[in-house]
């Protein structure tokens, strides 16, 4: 019963705060309308049936049943009646407005939701934001056995510096992507990816081949990748009962750095070393805990149904976190780079990344419930908000029909002209994009529900390893 409260929980933070960036977006045409002296048909929080509605000073406010943000009624506006639905005034007996007036209509749903990401930005300043290892180096961890990495002698400890001609500042994050190992590689488009990287001082570099992974069932197409992961600090999240290490004494949140005098860069390298390991035959662990460095002798065994041996360590995925507190600007002005990137490639004919990897709502919303689920969940979806934000802004500068961008485009239209455009062709235009959009939004959201954990995958909890309790010292 608890588990099912704790899911209600996050949800319900997900759809308020989800349905806060969209009613934040259209309060800015809302009150820029009133402000310029537009008609004002309707404000709706919600979609749907409505729940409750009342006309007050002309506008019909409205709560509906499905909650998915909101819409604000603007007939002066091109028509928008395939989202909004039939309007109730004559168009052809309203007002005439200015072609300022409705950039500055359109114009002020951006501006809103850049003043959004700008207040969570600060929010995240103050509180701060956990920052994984992966966003703050760009060591290799892990390069997996013959995989394109491997092939062209990239290591584990090997620091990365450029990838594609591109300088690099950490492996992965989702801010400021172009400065991201992981990024710049299935952004690339040529068939060799130049990596520059450093080894014991010295300044090498080598062309990796990178390979596409093939679609699985009906889900996105994968990326480029070369087979390597992020350094990453191995953190003990708990040690099994009866366990070679719960005999040596090691606890909860210790840090492993090394096993017989050989670093560990990554989850997989204790893991490795122990497959040729010979069970039964002591290994030296060093530890770190609050501050102290521990040498612990540690006697590997083999699990009940095993073949290798391990010493019953479950890691910490998540690894070792910072609390960092970035520049508000910094941080929104890395958001808008980001998405940049982001609409480079998709509409690159060479990239692998098509519209079908970015997110519709099903998927934004995952991500919320994600980050929610996580230690300090409030303040990575206070910074995911951000992020969020600026492409709600940016997107809908986009000149296509029915966005806010597309207002603003045939405004100018209409101000070369000096005479409005035809309201039967702008009626044809909008609805043809209405349904497109419509249409891609049904596309994405098939794609984001294949990425739902409840779709009837066979993934299964993998089952704890068993050990057989080791005799205590001195018995037969």
């Amino acid at each position: 019963m608890a588990d099912y409260l704790r899911v209600a929980g996050i949800l319900l933070e997900v759809l308020l705060l989800f349905n806060l960036i969209i009613i934040a977006h259209e309060l800015g045409h809302f009150l820029a309308a009133r402000w310029r002296g537009l008609v004002v048909e309707k404000f709706g929080i919600w979609f749907g049936k409505p729940l409750w509605k009342k006309t007050i000073g002309g506008v019909e406010y409205s709560l509906g049943s499905i909650p998915a943000g909101g819409f604000v009624a603007l007939p002066q506006l091109a028509p928008m009646e395939a989202v909004e639905g039939r309007s109730g005034h004559d168009r052809a007996q309203l007002p005439r407005v200015s072609a300022m007036d409705k950039i500055i209509v359109a114009l002020a749903g951006p501006v809103a939701s850049m003043a959004l990401a700008l207040i969570c930005a600060v929010i995240v300043w103050f509180v701060g934001r956990p920052v994984s290892e992966a966003e703050t180096t760009t060591v290799i961890g892990y390069v997996l056995a013959d995989g394109p990495a491997a092939k062209a002698g990239l290591q584990a400890g090997d620091k990365i510096l450029e990838v594609n001609r591109q300088p690099v500042t950490r492996f992965s994050g989702m801010g400021n992507m172009g400065q991201s190992v992981t990024w710049n590689i299935v952004r690339s488009e040529e068939p060799l990816i130049p990596i520059k990287f450093e080894r014991a001082g010295e300044i090498r570099t080598v062309e990796v081949e990178p390979t596409l992974p093939v679609r699985e069932g009906w889900g996105r197409r994968k990326l480029r990748q070369i087979g390597i992961l992020p350094a990453q600090t191995p953190m003990v999240a708990r040690v099994l009962a009866d366990s070679p290490a719960a005999a040596a004494g090691i606890h909860a949140r210790d840090l492993i750095t090394s096993v017989d005098g050989q670093r560990l860069w990554g989850l997989a390298s204790l893991s490795e070393y122990l497959d040729t390991h010979p069970a039964g035959e002591p290994i030296q662990v060093t530890v770190e805990r609050g501050g102290e460095t521990l040498q612990l002798e540690v006697t590997p065994l083999v699990p009940e149904g095993q073949e290798k041996p391990r010493v019953g360590i479950l890691w910490d995925d998540r690894g070792v976190t910072t609390l960092e507190h970035p520049n508000p600007l910094q941080l929104v002005v890395g958001s808008v780079r980001t998405m940049i990137d982001t609409l480079s490639a998709v509409f690159s004919p060479r990239s692998d990344i098509k519209a079908e990897h970015l997110s519709g709502p099903v998927g934004i919303m995952r991500i919320y419930y994600l980050l929610f689920e996580s230690p300090d969940g409030w303040r990575l979806a206070i910074w995911f908000s951000v992020v969020l934000n600026v492409n709600l802004a940016l997107l809908n500068l986009l000149p296509i029909p029915v966005l806010d961008g597309g207002h603003i485009t045939l405004a100018i239209i209409e101000a070369i002209r000096r005479k409005p455009i035809n309201i039967r062709l702008l009626e044809v235009v909008q609805t043809g994009f209405a349904m497109l959009i419509i249409g891609y939004m049904l596309y994405i959201t098939f794609y984001d529900v294949q990425d739902l954990p409840w779709r009837g995958t066979s993934e299964k909890v993998p089952t704890e390893l068993k050990f057989t309790p080791a005799p205590v010292k001195g018995e037969p």
